[in-house]
């Protein structure tokens, strides 16, 4: 019975490491920390996941994060990541990160005051925008 209950365990704990988040977003201009505003927008390319992006405040300031699957990734190594905060108006704060970089913030937006979103883009006409959030 014993075996039986650590194999059991040991199937969960594999299962948990490729369902969960493959790592934590940490922004290096906000070393207080951020927190998500709103859900999560999944790019996706046909069934396949392109990037996740999300929308962060932090530091007095609003962020956009992407980050690029790594099962994407795998088969597109020379694309571009960007992503940007924008508000109704029409405005944006736009960051690109280098070729085949995999995790991109966007530049600090000073928009705490407005309602926002973030938008993400990658090579191939591939976008995705999180719903505003004010």
């Amino acid at each position: 019975m014993k075996k039986l209950s650590a194999a059991v365990l040991a199937a969960a704990t594999l299962a948990l490491t490729f369902t969960s988040a493959a790592h934590a977003e940490t922004n290096p201009k906000c070393p207080s920390g951020v927190t998500q505003m709103g859900a999560t927008k999944y790019i996706k390319s046909g069934s396949a996941t392109v990037a996740s992006v999300k929308q962060f405040k932090g530091c007095n300031k609003n962020w956009g994060y992407i980050y690029v699957w790594d099962s994407w990734k795998s088969g597109h190594r020379n694309f571009t990541a960007s992503v940007a905060i924008t508000r109704g108006d029409g405005s944006i704060d736009e960051n690109s990160g280098a070729r085949g970089q995999q995790e991109v913030w966007s530049l600090g937006a000073n928009t705490l005051q407005f309602c926002t979103s973030a938008i993400g883009f990658v090579d191939g006409g591939h976008y995705g925008q999180t719903e505003e959030r004010c």
